[in-house]
């Protein structure tokens, strides 16, 4: 006879325990390559974009410059000296070269662009140097550091320029100069006014294609030669700059230079604007016109020089 706790029992089925899923230990394995792959092409590619502007500012404050080919006596038949002076914060030596005028005090200082050195083929620096000279100026070519034929320097967008043509504008107070004209172009242009908020011995500028060096002008350079976003790459750049040039964009006075009420006269590119003219080549499209406009505007500025020395006579 069975009892009726055992006929219950019989009866109910048994419970079953869920059952709990195993992983395959292959699929978490391949999960796991997929994932340290996926971070590993991130990595890398992050890697590679900055690689990219760590190569693009290193080439940016490294240009490559020519040797000089030629000297201001073969060039022109004109009498000069080879000088060295010091920047004026004394960071370095500069040298140039100094073509003195028959009993001259006036003298024009030309400052040379980016990637170029003194002689700067293109603009052509020998034939301005020898109209200078033909005005009765002295002279001064000189290098800045990153052109340097000896002590190559790192270009700093005109934090240390500035300092090296504020010791040329000295070397040509030293010899005797009352006038100073400084003659720049491009990046020398841009560096020409900011060593001109720094100096009361200018008496004039003519700035030819003048470039300053600020954000807006380094992202439009460096897209007309690769697609780039502008941000983020603008703020690497700007990490990376005073790792390989001790400068930062903040440091170059681009705001106090374009607020700047300038004590002195200055021909810009601006008062003259040659349609479809290229960067740096108005002389040589323009030969005559651009003479013709530089030896007014020197001359306007002697007449202005001499006003000055009769009202400090009386």
């Amino acid at each position: 006879m069975i009892s009726t706790s055992q006929r219950s029992s019989q009866l109910q089925p048994a419970v079953q325990e869920p059952s709990i899923p195993l992983i395959n230990p292959r699929m978490l394995r391949f999960k796991h390559i997929v994932i340290a792959l996926l971070l590993s092409v991130v990595f890398f590619l992050l890697f590679c974009f900055i690689a990219l502007h760590a190569y693009i500012a290193w080439v940016l404050t490294n240009p490559t410059v020519a040797p000089l080919y030629s000297n201001p006596m073969q060039a022109k038949g004109m009498a000069y000296e080879e000088v060295s002076f010091p920047a004026k914060d004394g960071s370095r030596m500069v040298q140039g070269w100094y073509i003195p005028a028959d009993q001259s005090r006036k003298t024009i200082i030309f400052s040379h662009g980016y990637g170029a050195n003194r002689e700067e083929s293109w603009i052509p620096m020998y034939d301005l140097a020898h109209y200078a000279h033909s005005l009765n100026f002295n002279v001064v070519m000189f290098d800045y550091g990153f052109a340097s034929q000896n002590s190559k320097a790192v270009a700093t967008g005109g934090k240390a320029e500035s300092q090296q043509l504020l010791g040329a504008i000295q070397l040509a107070k030293q010899r005797g100069s009352s006038e100073i004209i400084v003659w720049g172009f491009s990046m020398g242009a841009g560096t020409a006014l900011q060593a001109g908020l720094q100096t009361k011995d200018v008496d004039a500028m003519i700035l030819d294609s003048t470039f300053l060096l600020e954000p807006d002008t380094l992202y439009h350079n460096i897209h007309n030669q690769i697609d780039l976003p502008r941000h983020p790459s603008l703020e690497i750049l700007e990490l990376l700059f005073p790792v390989l040039n001790g400068t930062s964009l903040h440091q170059i006075p681009y705001q106090e230079v374009k607020k700047e009420n300038y004590p002195f006269p200055i021909m810009f590119a601006s008062v003259w604007i040659v349609k479809n003219g290229l960067h740096e080549l108005i002389f040589r499209e323009h030969p005559r016109e651009y003479l013709r406009r530089g030896s007014t505007f020197l001359s306007s500025v002697q007449e202005l020089e001499n006003k000055k020395t009769i009202a400090n006579a009386k």
